[in-house]
């Protein structure tokens, strides 16, 4: 590969990162569950690692976002990606109460997101009812 078709794959590779971030967002935002389950690899991981918690697979981390609690909502503030790795920053808001969060996300080679590390301002318990869903490290 010359270094013009480098560039320009990772232009390419760039493009689709960023275009999964904003897609991965607007799907959790309008609860399109469906449409979150088609960007996401088999075996997507889901860390967080102030809970220290990890799913495993697409049906977990689809479920795990249908029963998480509240009526919450995601806008995001900035998002940079590079290849297949995008970061992003997010406005997180239950009510009158808002946190920002830090997303990173991993994209396979063919457009889907296969890990999505998910940063919170500080460490916490998990709350109880998702013990079906996740591992503990």
């Amino acid at each position: 590969m010359s270094s013009v078709d480098a560039r320009v794959h990772a232009v390419d590779e760039t493009s689709t990162t960023r275009q999964a971030a904003l897609d991965y967002v607007d799907r959790l935002e309008n609860r399109d569950w469906p449409g979150l389950a088609a960007m996401l690899t088999d075996d997507v991981v889901y860390e967080m690692p102030q809970t220290r918690e990890r799913l495993r697979g697409r049906d977990a981390f689809v479920r795990f976002n249908i029963e998480y609690p509240g009526d919450w909502h995601l806008r995001i503030r900035q998002l940079a990606a590079d290849g297949r790795v995008a970061a992003l920053w997010l406005d997180f808001r239950v009510g009158a109460d808002q946190q920002d969060a830090c997303v990173w996300l991993d994209v396979s080679e063919h457009g889907l997101i296969s890990r999505v590390v998910d940063h919170w301002p500080e460490p916490y318990e998990p709350p109880p009812g998702r013990e079906h869903l996740v591992e503990r490290w």
